[in-house]
């Protein structure tokens, strides 16, 4: 799929027309894919490498444009099951146009208004870079939102889901850790290679402030990873001593029973009714006296279950 724009008063905005100055690709089909190497001249890995979630940010000089790959992170959606995924995305700068390629589930300009104060192609690349580290901010507030959550759920429960939820969301930040990294690298490569590129001098201002944001991004994702790795032996802990509290929980309970069911067994039913009859009285009366020694067995039985309990 194709999607054209064009550069309008330092705004981005939607052209149906050929002359459009940035082309957008999304799942770009085979057609499509001819097209971009034979008539483009883009460089077929280079291609491949735009629609692989795996690999890393980079810049490459062509004759004809420059190629520069870069990590944002995915839309995340329900079916994701809490976690987090990133995706590579192709920008090839021409000297009269840009064309861009991505993963189709992977919008570019999703949830946002059109990108302002563009006042050339090579600023767009820029902005899209800031766009991207917005975008890995936003989505780690998410993740300390949703620690929250299943920190609470997992302190009352015995299950092993919102344990393995919290996995799933360490394995997000691992992937976000390795894709902020790679940019860095990259921002750091348009830096050095600024004149070559033929970035301005605001241009490079802009370059330093990436590094900036990203340096600090790289920060709250590693410290988001490190407190996820250092509490997740406690967080399983949890678990483990509510589960150890309901087995000593029961097994108080079994106890209480326990000399009951002796006392039944070995004094009840026929025997029972035997030894009233011998001393004289009624059965009536005898199983109520019976009753209640029972219940006072077993009130003492747990008075000194629960005493115990207190000592320790």
């Amino acid at each position: 799929m194709i999607i054209k724009y064009e550069l309008y008063d330092g705004k981005l905005r939607s052209c149906e027309s050929g002359d459009a100055t940035v082309l957008i690709y999304a799942d770009p089909s085979e057609e499509e894919r001819n097209y971009l190497i034979k008539e483009l001249a883009l460089d077929e890995h280079t291609l491949t490498s735009a629609l692989d979630p795996d690999e890393l940010s980079r810049v490459e000089f062509e004759p004809e444009h420059l190629a520069v790959i870069y990590k944002r992170p995915k839309s995340y959606t329900a079916n994701d099951n809490f976690l987090f995924r990133v995706s590579s995305t192709g920008f090839y700068l021409f000297k009269d146009k840009v064309v861009i390629v991505l993963c189709g589930d992977a919008p570019i300009f999703d949830h946002s208004k059109n990108l302002s104060q563009i006042n050339s192609l090579s600023d767009l690349l820029l902005k899209l870079m800031q766009r991207s580290i917005g975008q890995f901010n936003g989505h780690m507030k998410a993740i300390n939102l949703i620690i929250d959550e299943l920190e609470k759920k997992l302190v009352a429960s015995m299950g092993n889901r919102h344990l393995l939820n919290l996995f799933k969301l360490e394995q997000s930040m691992v992937y976000y850790l390795s894709a902020i990294t790679t940019n860095g690298s990259l921002i750091e490569r348009l830096r050095t290679s600024a004149g070559k590129i033929g970035f301005s001098t605001e241009q490079v201002e802009a370059i330093e402030d990436l590094i900036v944001d990203n340096t600090q991004c790289y920060k709250q994702a590693e410290i988001i990873s490190t407190i996820m790795a250092g509490m997740m032996d406690a967080r399983a802990s949890v678990v483990n001593n509510n589960l150890s509290m309901l087995m000593k929980h029961l097994t108080i309970l079994s106890l209480v029973f326990m000399p009951l069911n002796l006392i039944a067994s070995v004094g009840g039913m026929s025997e029972y009714t035997m030894f009233s009859e011998c001393i004289g009285l009624h059965a009536g009366l005898a199983y109520l006296i019976f009753m209640a020694a029972m219940c006072f067995a077993g009130y003492c039985m747990y008075w000194l279950m629960a005493k115990a309990e207190s000592e320790d």
